[in-house]
């Protein structure tokens, strides 16, 4: 069920209840009953009406539900074992100064140019 607010006293107006007044620049405004409709027309502001949201608000006699939002959970990081490669092994990799790494990646290299060529080689005789 959708339910619109009251301009002037901010109260719930459901289906089938209430007014809507259409000013001249368009401004589409819904009142709860017309006794909040006259107010309005004698420009009588909400903060001076006791029993308006508005009033209750300012005065801090309600509750408002903006502090009732939920909490975002903050995100925790987990490390966890990869397949073939423990905890302690990629704490190992981490904390490789990056010359290691480097070197460790060109040996990884040589040795796939090393399989391809031996494999080029056994590919050919076969002619």
């Amino acid at each position: 069920m959708k339910t619109s607010l009251c301009n002037y006293s901010e109260f719930k107006i459901y289906p089938a209840r209430g007014m809507k007044f259409v000013r001249g620049d368009s401004k589409v405004f819904h009142f709860i009953n017309t006794k909040v409709e006259s107010l309005f027309f004698r420009k009588i502001n909400p903060r001076d009406i006791r029993w308006s949201m508005v009033y209750r608000r300012i005065y801090k006699n309600t509750t408002t539900d903006v502090s009732a939002k939920k909490k975002a959970r903050k995100t925790k990081k987990v490390e966890r074992n990869i397949v073939g490669a423990s905890l302690e092994v990629i704490q190992q990799k981490r904390a490789q100064k990056p010359e290691v790494k480097q070197a460790a990646a060109e040996q990884a290299k040589r040795e796939i140019k090393e399989k391809k060529k031996a494999a080029a080689k056994k590919v050919a005789p076969k002619k």
